[in-house]
């Protein structure tokens, strides 16, 4: 691209892309959807015990300054103007919980991350409230089951638990948050008169939020102990809740001023990305755990499973088989919300890093992928990567990992096969129950995020699908969905949503190869296997504190041999 192209390349849109395990700042062509620049850089994650992920909610904020004052120097090298960015987007990972003192700008605990298990206790006793502990007591308001993933137990938890967080809320300094509003109310000034907003894809995901009335709801609240003064401001998807102000301590300012006009969670996102804006379309995200850099150049973004979402318009589908009923996008303040049914699976894309790195039968994800080829099939070996239980359509966290069908011929590129297989398995149960769902049979399904450069797992997919599977070409659909919502917000106007003005994606196609009755074949093997893997965890099972001094009379006895030894040492002078 010549000098005086780039120069005069027209309105630009930058997107906030905050994922678990990196944050991306892009910034798009809001003509083309050209990926003209972007930055990336790594997050860590902390875990204090088993079962529990947390990140520190500071770090993800300079993560996002850092990102996005590398991009504006890379587009300075390139001869990009970056005054032409009007607009930013945000799209995060949805789920993970903030409290924060407003008075200070400080966090009041780590982020709890999504996929921590920490709150299965909490569950449990507010389970104990509910007549006949049904666990969708709340599903028609919320579209959720009562489950550890959502942010509604992990504040519950946080209130109950860190006595900081119980002295602000009663102080009237506590404001909760998923990682959007953190990042929103942070970057439009924190302290000094931040922006304290959630969209509703975002809200729609913490059990608090009615998604119909598109409010808190009071009994929800009541029901949880949340106070409802501690909620942000729920906005659409699409409209300028504030704009960029300078960060005193980092000195960063190269965007003052440009208004954050776009917030989606990364799922609904990548809806938007993908453009799926009809009834009926449907997108999977395939994200690699931890190390998906290894499969993708361009990092796409965290995340430990697969998600599967379908357009239900602005009919609210819920689901009989598993299924979850959740907001799709609100693009605009006036306009009409449109929801989705999605189907969760906990476990994809770690199993890749588990063979890695805790059966150590592969170095990089690249060499799972050519392990599974060389053998190309998985010579009657089912793998259930239930290593958190199972998300949908199950429900289940009493379930554990499991491999079966194992002889003396299987070696470890069966086991891979296996694993990648399993992902296609479970993407095959949570669209079986979507169809059930929606009565709109698929008849291709479009997928994106880091695994979806494995070529043996695309052609896997299609196979167990018996249906085409679509890859589009530009891998960044979900930091594009992001720009998309904030460059068409009222007042910004510079990236239209009309069908026909949208820019038509080139993809990757893949096509069944096999019979359906042998793909019916293997996914009966597998749900023979799924169920065998249930029933290995309950409530009592000794998964808490398991050093010996959680026994008290042991522990008593243990230190007072200890003290005898010490005191018979010091006696007989040695």
């Amino acid at each position: 691209m010549a000098a005086s192209e780039r120069t005069a390349l027209g309105p630009l849109v930058g997107a906030i892309d905050q994922g678990t395990s990196s944050t991306r700042f892009l910034v798009f062509n809001a003509k083309t959807a050209e990926l003209l620049s972007h930055h990336q850089v790594e997050i860590k994650q902390e875990f204090p015990r088993e079962g529990w992920v947390e990140q520190d909610p500071k770090e993800i904020l300079n993560s996002v300054y850092e990102c996005v004052e590398k991009t504006c120097e890379k587009m300075k090298q390139l001869n990009i103007n970056i005054g032409n960015i009007r607009a930013i987007g945000v799209t995060n990972q949805r789920e993970t919980t903030v409290v924060w003192d407003k008075t200070t700008g400080e966090p009041l605990y780590n982020a709890i991350v999504w996929l921590d298990l920490r709150t299965q206790s909490t569950v449990e006793r507010l389970l104990k409230r509910i007549p006949g502990k049904n666990k969708t007591f709340s599903k028609f308001k919320t579209g959720l089951p009562l489950s550890t993933y959502f942010s509604a137990v992990k504040l519950r938890w946080l209130l109950d638990n860190v006595e900081e967080i119980r002295k602000a809320v009663e102080d009237r300094r506590a404001m909760f948050g998923t990682i959007d509003s953190w990042l929103i109310w942070s970057l439009t000034g924190g302290k000094n008169g931040g922006i304290h907003c959630t969209d509703v894809t975002n809200a729609s995901r913490t059990m608090l939020f009615n998604i119909h009335s598109l409010e808190w709801d009071p009994e929800l609240c009541k029901f949880f102990d949340i106070p409802m003064e501690i909620l942000p401001n729920v906005r659409s998807s699409s409209e300028v809740y504030g704009l960029m102000k300078i960060c005193p301590s980092r000195k960063s300012g190269a965007l003052t001023g440009v208004p954050i006009s776009g917030c989606l969670g990364d799922q609904s996102a990548a809806l938007v990305g993908q453009m799926c804006f009809r009834d009926g379309q449907a997108k999977n995200t395939l994200s690699q755990y931890w190390f998906k850099i290894l499969i993708l150049r361009v990092l796409k973004r965290y995340g430990t499973g697969c998600f599967l979402l379908c357009n239900t318009g602005q009919k609210s589908v819920f689901s009989e088989h598993g299924l979850i009923t959740t907001i799709a996008y609100k693009m605009g303040r006036d306009k009409p919300a449109f929801y989705a049914l999605e189907g969760s699976v906990a476990i994809a894309g770690a199993v890749v890093r588990w063979l890695r790195d805790n059966l150590g039968i592969a170095k990089t994800s690249q060499e799972v992928e050519k392990l599974a080829a060389d053998v190309g099939t998985s010579y009657g070996c089912y793998f259930v990567p239930a290593f958190s239980g199972l998300y949908a359509p199950y429900w289940e966290p009493s379930a554990r990992g499991i491999i079966c069908g194992l002889t003396q011929f299987t070696n470890k590129s069966h086991i891979a096969f296996a694993a990648l297989e399993a992902v296609c398995f479970q993407t095959r149960e949570i669209l079986d129950a979507m169809n059930k769902d929606c009565g709109i049979p698929l008849s291709q399904l479009q997928v994106d995020g880091g695994m979806t450069n494995n070529k043996i797992l695309m052609q896997l997919q299609s196979d167990i699908l018996c249906i085409p599977v679509v890859k589009p070409s530009m891998p960044e659909t979900t930091a594009l969905g992001a720009a998309m919502a904030a460059g068409a917000a009222e007042g910004v106007g510079v990236w239209s949503l009309n069908p026909g003005d949208l820019t038509a994606v080139t993809c990757e196609r893949f096509e069944p190869q096999i019979n359906p009755e042998e793909s019916e074949y293997r996914y009966a093997r597998w749900k023979k296997a799924v169920m065998k893997s249930m029933g290995w965890e309950t409530s009592d099972s000794p998964n808490g504190d398991t050093s010996i001094f959680s026994s008290l009379p042991l522990g008593i006895f243990i230190m007072s041999s200890m003290v005898m030894l010490i005191g018979a040492k010091y006696i007989s002078g040695k």
